[in-house]
């Protein structure tokens, strides 16, 4: 269940990555290297931060595969280009639900304490983002006002909340999964977002 986590939340960045970079009106390797930073750069981070070196994706090639075949399949598809918005910010939005499970999971691996690994799986969600954007010259999602790695905060504490219930360690991630993506939706749908602090 942990792989499979692992290889939809990198299906659903590198969509995410081919998304922006069709926007950016990017080429064919643009493209591919802005899908596989977004797919990977988080979780390569989080991994070097813990020592597990070589770092997943140069350990399987799967998740190199995984990648490519997202790209190929995103730009197939990239003639309903009317939905581009709102189908990033859906595979963004699974994207990092995903990884916060993926990333609080191999922080608990390390034996690392329970704040930590929530801040391990938020910055696994949202650091390959924060590479996408930079790269991209946007400013990344995650330094805006946009309710984003709260969401990530939020479904790692659930994990730790729900983890003594007896519950199968699947539901475990898919409950926790599953309150990062719904509260990152509904925060966009009502436009709910953390205060400025600054004055106009």
């Amino acid at each position: 269940m942990f792989y499979i986590i692992d290889i939809l939340g990198t299906i659903a960045f590198a969509i995410s990555g081919v998304l922006v970079a069709l926007n950016k009106r990017m080429d064919a390797f643009g493209i591919l290297i802005i899908a596989f930073v977004t797919a990977v750069g988080g979780g390569t981070l989080r991994d070097i931060l813990i020592g597990e070196t070589p770092v997943s994706w140069m350990k399987d090639m799967t998740f190199i595969y995984v990648v490519i075949l997202s790209t190929i399949f995103a730009v197939a598809f990239r003639s309903k280009i009317d939905y581009l918005r709102k189908s990033l910010l859906l595979f963004d939005t699974i994207g990092i639900g995903l990884y916060t499970v993926v990333g609080v999971e191999k922080g608990i691996s390390a034996g690392l304490h329970p704040i930590i690994c929530v801040f391990l799986g938020t910055m696994s969600a949202c650091f390959g983002g924060v590479i996408r954007d930079i790269l991209c010259n946007e400013i990344p999602v995650i330094f805006r006002k946009e309710v984003y790695a709260t969401a990530c905060i939020l479904g790692g504490a659930t994990y730790f909340l729900i983890i003594k219930l007896p519950l199968a360690s699947d539901f475990v991630f898919i409950i926790a999964g599953a309150v990062v993506i719904t509260v990152r939706l509904i925060a966009v749908k009502f436009k709910v977002s953390l205060p400025n602090l600054y004055k106009d």
